[in-house]
This record gives C-alpha cells, sequence and structure tokens, in this order.
C-alpha cells in the first residue's frame, strides 16, 4: 500500500494531462469525476446514507467547506493548469502541500515551529520555487511563473486547507463511505455552476468522443474510489504520519509514467526540485514521526 497510494495518486496528473490533449474541458473534468464516483459508490452507500441521515445533515456545515476544497478547488485548478505545464510539474508542486499544512498551522493557528522544521520548510518550498521557475533564476527575478504553475499551486494551496481543517473540524461519526458520499455530492454541487459557466463560454464537451467517457471512468475509479480507498486502508494500518510520507513518491511516479505515455522527458531542474522538497520534508516532518501532525494525500 505504501507504493501503491502514492501511483494511483500520480495517475490523476498524467491522466489530467491527456484529457488537455485530448481537448476535454478541466472544469467539466472536475465534475464529471466526482459525479461518476458518486454513482458507483452510492449503491455502497445508500444504506449507511439512509441510517446517519440526522447526522450528516447537521454536520452539512463542516462537510461542505470539506467539500468545496477537497472536490473543488484542490482539483479544478489542477486540470486547468495542466492544459498549459506537465504532468511532472503538477506533481512535484502538489508535494508541496504538506509544507503548506505545516506553514498553514504556524501562522493561522499559532502552532509552534522548531528551527530544524523551519528549515526543512524553506528548503522544500525552494525546491518548489526551482519547479516553478523552471530552473532560471531570472524567472524567479520577474516572478513570470508560467500560468499553469499557478494555478496547480492554486490547487496545493486549496488541498492544504481541506487537510488543516478536516483534523481540526469536528467531522460526523459515521461510516467512511457515507462521509465520502456527502462530500462527493457537495463538490459535484460546487463544481457544477462553473462547469456551466465553462460550456457557456464554448468550452464544451465533445460527447462521441469516446475519449471523454474513458478518461472519467479512469478518475472516477482509480484517483478518486481506488486512491481514497487504498490510502484510507493505509492509515488504518501504518498511521497517518507514514501514509502522508508516503506521497512523496507520487512525483516519482507521475514522471516515470509520464514519460512514456505523453513524452515528457524530465528535466534536470526537476531532479534539482525533488531532492530538494524531499530534504525538506525529511527535516521537516521529522517531528511526524512521533505523531504530532497528520499529513494528506494530493487530490
Amino acid at each position: 500500500m505504501l507504493l501503491t497510494a502514492p501511483a494511483l495518486f500520480a495517475s490523476n496528473m498524467v491522466a489530467a494531462r491527456w484529457a488537455h490533449d485530448a481537448s476535454l474541458p478541466p472544469v467539466f473534468l472536475a465534475f464529471g469525476r466526482w459525479l461518476l464516483a458518486l454513482l458507483i459508490l452510492l449503491p455502497l452507500a445508500a444504506p449507511a446514507l439512509r441510517a446517519h441521515r440526522r447526522a450528516l445533515w447537521r454536520s452539512l456545515p463542516t462537510l461542505l467547506p470539506l467539500a468545496v476544497l477537497g472536490m473543488g478547488v484542490a482539483v479544478a485548478p489542477q486540470y486547468i493548469g495542466a492544459q498549459t505545464t506537465s504532468a511532472t510539474n503538477i506533481a512535484l508542486i502538489f508535494s508541496c502541500s504538506p509544507i503548506l499544512v505545516a506553514l498553514l498551522e504556524a501562522l493561522i493557528w499559532r502552532k509552534p515551529l522548531s528551527a530544524l522544521r523551519a528549515a526543512g520548510l524553506g528548503l522544500a518550498l525552494g525546491g518548489v520555487l526551482v519547479v516553478l521557475s523552471r530552473g532560471d533564476l531570472q524567472t524567479l527575478a520577474r516572478l513570470a511563473f508560467g500560468q499553469g504553475d499557478l494555478w496547480v499551486l492554486l490547487a496545493a494551496t486549496g488541498w492544504a486547507f481541506y487537510t488543516v481543517l478536516q483534523k481540526r473540524l469536528t467531522l460526523p461519526a459515521v461510516p467512511d463511505h457515507a462521509r465520502l458520499a456527502t462530500m462527493m455530492l457537495g463538490g459535484v454541487l460546487a463544481l457544477a455552476p462553473f462547469a456551466g459557466i465553462e460550456a457557456a463560454a464554448g468550452a464544451t464537451p465533445p460527447w462521441t468522443d469516446p475519449r471523454l467517457a474513458a478518461v472519467l471512468l479512469f478518475l472516477a475509479i482509480v484517483p478518486s474510489l481506488g486512491a481514497y480507498y487504498v490510502y484510507g486502508r493505509l492509515i488504518s494500518q501504518a498511521g497517518p504520519a507514514t501514509a502522508g510520507l508516503s506521497m512523496f513518491l507520487v512525483p516519482v511516479y507521475a514522471a516515470l509514467l509520464a514519460w512514456p505515455l505523453l513524452g515528457e522527458t524530465p528535466q534536470l531542474f526537476h531532479a534539482y526540485g525533488f531532492v530538494m522538497i524531499l530534504m525538506g520534508v525529511k527535516m521537516a516532518s521529522m517531528r511526524l514521526r512521533t505523531g504530532a501532525a497528520t499529513v494528506a494525500a494530493p487530490a
């Protein structure tokens, strides 16, 4: 599971890039992914949804913001960014989510930040900047990052907020699949109007293209239901700290998948950025081994 979970999440980044090459609208892709995943999960979750409907209804003020962040903000901008940046870049930038989690907890919730942890955060964020600038220091000076990279950074920030709030809000004591189905529904409702705006602007789904159904089915089963199931099992078996740290394998898998499938040859700045991120995370996450914090996976 330590090796499988990050591979399933990495497949999402590769599929997002492939979907752009197939001219599939990005926001509709995010909307359709969660709608189809919800329809697949619904027969299994229906009994629990009925049994715990009152608890779920009372928890909507908690679950809906999580759904907007985890299923909307963390996914749709990622697919928009995939139109102009590579799958490897998406994975590398998203790998900074645990670093953003630590920063949010330190800045907003005043969680103490040790000198070693701060140094690790700085090194990891430096690795992200290397990827964003593509190793060009002049780009950093001009702050002229690629537009797609900034969309992905927005998605990673959304996932970081989702992770922090999931740890700090009181979630309803209901079966996991019932809670996930409720949040999927919230994500579908949040994304629906934006998918409609996208279609009104002319980016309509190619309904007759078989690639549309193929990529939606893949996204619904593999990085949605499959990745969440394996990651949940990994948390129960190895703990959240180990599960979260395993997600730093995502950029490696994404690069390995994108090379033969998309023809994205890894560049030297990818290697520099990944090494910096990995070393920084190792330093910053030393307290994680004591169970002091939880790190979530990419969406």
